[in-house]
């Protein structure tokens, strides 16, 4: 997943790499980025948030693939973010840093949807749009991608491992398991759910 990351990264960087990506592969880049700088609290997020949706709408083709470049940038966008969360937000202040210092920043946005990109490239909408209704900056996006992440893992049932032709006095305790409240387990051969 992280070389995954550091590619889209490298994408967003090279600039003539970036401009021949395919629609969808764009969307999952910046999906990627903005993941990333969700995940490590950058102070420009809502900013690139709103410039990156920006381009998915200007650039759409037609509806269809506009919903999918949409779906396909929140998808990347929650995994790169639990990626941070599981590996403890390892080197976010470099990824701030980075982050913080994109190209994309200085892209203009006009009220109608269409965009001065950096190099100087102007792209028009297919239809005009009210640029500032695509997104709602919130305060506390960090806290709340982390309560559904946190609530979704506490979801997860527990599964409980028997096998019948163990030895005897060989058993297996689950991870932090207290020896009086927790089910001893042995190693698997029958899968069974506990609620």
């Amino acid at each position: 997943m992280c070389k995954k990351i550091l590619f889209f990264w490298a994408l967003m960087w090279a600039t003539p790499a970036f401009s021949q990506m395919s629609y969808i592969d764009e969307a999952r880049a910046l999906g990627a980025v903005a993941g990333q700088g969700l995940a490590c609290g950058s102070a420009k997020y809502d900013t690139f948030e709103l410039l990156a949706r920006a381009i998915i709408l200007t650039k759409s083709p037609n509806d269809a693939l506009q919903d999918k470049a949409l779906r396909v940038f929140t998808e990347e966008k929650a995994d790169v973010f639990v990626s941070k969360q599981l590996d403890n937000f390892a080197d976010c202040q470099n990824i701030v840093n980075r982050f913080d210092a994109q190209d994309i920043f200085k892209a203009s946005l006009y009220a109608d949807g269409t965009i001065k990109m950096p190099d100087g490239q102007v792209l028009t909408p297919r239809n005009p749009y009210d640029a500032t209704m695509i997104y709602d900056k919130n305060s506390n996006i960090r806290q709340r991608a982390a309560a559904i992440y946190n609530k979704d893992v506490s979801k997860i049932k527990k599964v409980e491992f028997k096998d019948a032709s163990m030895q005897a006095g060989r058993q297996i305790k689950p991870a932090g398991a207290q020896t009086g409240s927790q089910q001893i387990l042995t190693a698997p051969k029958r899968i069974s759910r506990k609620k």
